[in-house]
């Protein structure tokens, strides 16, 4: 009988031929070491050069390589996702495929993950990248969103991360939440971890990101707080966004009473708040119902999806 896979490496690619041979062939000098059963799996995120193919070439020489692939781009959470749902690991990695990210760092975040902990995060303490366009929004970044979700990680942009399967496979991700993993995670009470790791300039290519993803990671952190903050109690973010309308009804009804030229505007802006403000608050109550219905369903029907199955094709 084969030896269960102990630890999978998923590695999202897009346009990366350069890298992916001398990045395959890091892996697997390191896990090689390893007194574990590995797989590498790489997920080509809709590639336009010939990452596929070499992607399948390596898939015919090492069994160990599994390849899930994209038709188009649909972006590094999707892919991360994707390759998460085919990882068979007890321990699951993830890192970029750029060759920024240090292989030689994996033994160090499977140690950490054993002491006890369910997420261990990779921290670029001494980054190789542009100090306007990266390091200082990353930053800017980092602290907003432990301002707001609580979970003070250094550096949640980092790809270089190890999880537990139980974790990670009931983390639902979509939009581009792969940066806020860690903060998702708590959701299930997971306890986590960071630590140092190695990071190299980018040896070839063009980076995929820049200072025009800000707008998207603020929204994303609206989507995290309300996430972290109000998913096991709706009612209370939905009246909380129903206080604005109910004041602003209040004042309209307060100022046709006393105001003696007031115009009859005010009592249809009042009655239109007021039946705002009871719309958020049903929709409240329905997510306490659909809340309280979601925590006596079984344990084996809850699952996640990303909505990209069909989309992807997969190499055992």
């Amino acid at each position: 009988m084969k030896e269960p896979i102990a630890v999978s490496i998923v590695v999202p690619i897009y346009n990366e031929e350069d890298s992916v041979e001398p990045l395959y062939e890091s892996i697997r000098q390191v896990c090689d070491s390893l007194p574990r059963a590995y797989e590498i799996v790489f997920v080509d995120d809709g590639s336009r050069d010939r990452s596929y193919e070499l992607l399948k070439e390596l898939h015919a020489r090492d069994p160990r390589v599994k390849v899930v692939r994209f038709r188009k781009n649909y972006g590094q959470t999707a892919a991360m996702a994707a390759g998460f749902r085919a990882a068979r690991g007890e321990i699951v990695i993830s890192m970029d495929g750029d060759l920024q990210n240090d292989p030689c760092d994996i033994p160090r975040l499977i140690n950490k993950l054993e002491e006890g902990y369910d997420v261990v995060c990779g921290w670029r303490k001494d980054r190789k990248d542009k100090l306007v366009s990266r390091k200082i929004p990353s930053r800017i970044a980092n602290w907003l969103i432990g301002k707001i979700t609580g979970v003070p990680i250094h550096d949640n942009g980092c790809s270089l991360k190890a999880y537990k399967k139980a974790v990670i496979k009931h983390v639902a991700l979509y939009s581009e939440l792969h940066r806020f993993i860690p903060a998702m995670s708590t959701l299930t009470g997971a306890r986590i971890a960071e630590i140092v790791v190695h990071h190299h300039p980018r040896r070839f290519g063009q980076s995929k990101y820049g200072i025009s993803r800000a707008w998207r990671v603020l929204s994303d952190l609206f989507l995290i707080k309300m996430l972290t903050g109000f998913s096991s109690r709706p009612a209370l973010w939905f009246g909380i966004v129903s206080v604005p309308p109910i004041l602003l009804g209040m004042s309209c009804v307060g100022w046709f009473v006393t105001w003696d030229g007031a115009s009859v505007i005010f009592p249809t802006i009042a009655f239109l708040c007021f039946c705002l403000a009871g719309h958020l608050v049903m929709l409240g109550i329905i997510g306490e119902f659909i809340v309280q219905t979601s925590l006596y369903r079984p344990a084996h029907l809850i699952s996640h999806s990303t909505g990209i199955g069909d989309r992807k094709k997969f190499l055992p």
